[in-house]
């Protein structure tokens, strides 16, 4: 079920960076408990980001779409701090970024 999902967490897009929430590194784990508890880890780009709370609930909607998850828990942390590095190649290449490209 942890990547049913990721796959759902994947039609959250970031409405700043125009790309999805996993490709861009922002999902840091998904945990699903017995009695279909998602748990869900993730960040944003910068601390006080105007799209938070949008990002968060984006993502509880997106993983209780999934049959069998009943519950849904989405913990925001910035430990370790989010850098571009932690981008997908898609996300990279969609958005212009090389490898190594300032940072």
């Amino acid at each position: 079920m942890v990547a049913t999902v990721k796959e759902a967490l994947r039609l959250v897009i970031d409405p700043e960076l125009g790309y999805n929430i996993v490709d861009l590194g922002l999902v840091y784990d998904v945990a699903i408990e017995d009695g279909g508890v998602a748990n869900i880890t993730m960040t944003t780009t910068t601390r006080g980001c105007p799209a938070t709370n949008y990002l968060k609930d984006g993502a509880r909607d997106a993983a209780w779409s999934v049959v069998g998850v009943e519950f849904v828990d989405v913990k925001l942390t910035y430990e370790p701090p989010w850098t571009p590095e932690m981008m997908s190649v898609e996300a990279k290449r969609h958005l212009g970024i090389a490898d190594g490209d300032g940072w």
